[in-house]
């Protein structure tokens, strides 16, 4: 059966599931805003969707709604998709006060980027009567070159206390794990709700710590919450506005899989890991 997958979204996360669709014998190609390279398409071919099975959007929504559906709408329903895959975020919980969420805890976004989000998923469900979608609700994305190790080496990362406090996180290459899962064996049409987080939620400081730790230097000094938050942009504070505990366990279950990294822990050492093997001998 042919599997032409497009992935809209030449981003940190597109580019990980790109590599990973490939490796696993995938005809796969990935959108930019000009076409170049090999398997890079330009996002306004009016020919994108042609012949296209399977889809993941990683594009954010905008003021307008989905960029997708903006450009697209009379190809995407005329698209002969088996398959939609939607990276959304957790962030249409909104503030559960710490509380934890499942894969069927309504929505309730408190903030306007994740109202977009969830209007986005929304948009995308309009294809459930005769596509399997697949919205997958991410925490906060790191992996090479975007973790807390590179925090620790640039001198920008704090120990910020807030007792009760704690954020749900993914590995990227974790995310692409679980979308070709997803993707492989796709249920029938309908619309399927998955939370992409790690098994352990935890502090920002927690997560500083062990960068620390395995870069072997001197932690930053804790800083009260209050200190920091009055130093915050308006969106680092929005981060910190919202609490809540996401689980992931009827997602693993759904797709068959575990976690390559369950916490930061094994996340940042291997992140390490891999910085020492790329670098060249001395």
């Amino acid at each position: 059966m042919d599997r032409n997958l497009l992935i809209i979204g030449k981003g940190y996360t597109g580019e990980a599931i790109l590599d990973l669709a490939r490796r696993a014998g995938w005809t796969a190609r990935i959108t930019s805003r000009k076409a170049g390279g090999p398997g890079v398409v330009a996002f306004d071919d009016p020919a994108l969707l042609d012949g296209v099975t399977h889809l993941v959007i990683t594009a954010p929504p905008g003021p307008a709604g989905d960029p997708v559906w903006a450009m697209h709408a009379a190809a995407l329903r005329a698209a002969p998709l088996r398959w939609v895959g939607y990276i959304s975020t957790t962030g249409v919980y909104g503030d559960r006060q710490g509380g934890w969420v499942e894969e069927d805890t309504p929505p309730a976004p408190g903030q306007e980027r994740s109202q977009r989000r969830l209007d986005a998923e929304n948009q995308w469900r309009e294809l459930a009567p005769r596509v399997a979608v697949d919205l997958f609700r991410t925490g906060g994305i790191y992996g090479p070159g975007r973790s807390a190790l590179d925090d620790v080496r640039a001198g920008t990362a704090r120990c910020v206390v807030k007792p009760g406090h704690s954020f749900s996180r993914i590995h990227r290459d974790d995310i692409a794990r679980a979308v070709l899962a997803a993707a492989t064996r796709p249920p029938g049409p309908g619309v399927r709700v998955l939370h992409l987080v790690d098994d352990t939620p935890s502090t920002q400081a927690d997560v500083t710590l062990e960068a620390c730790r395995l870069l072997g230097v001197t932690p930053p000094p804790p800083t009260p919450f209050a200190e920091a938050y009055a130093r915050m942009s308006e969106m680092g504070r929005s981060f910190w506005d919202e609490s809540r505990l996401v689980s992931s366990r009827r997602t693993r279950q759904a797709l068959g899989i575990e976690w390559a990294y369950p916490s930061y822990r094994e996340g940042l050492a291997s992140i390490l890991a891999e910085e020492g093997a790329e670098r060249p001998a001395e």
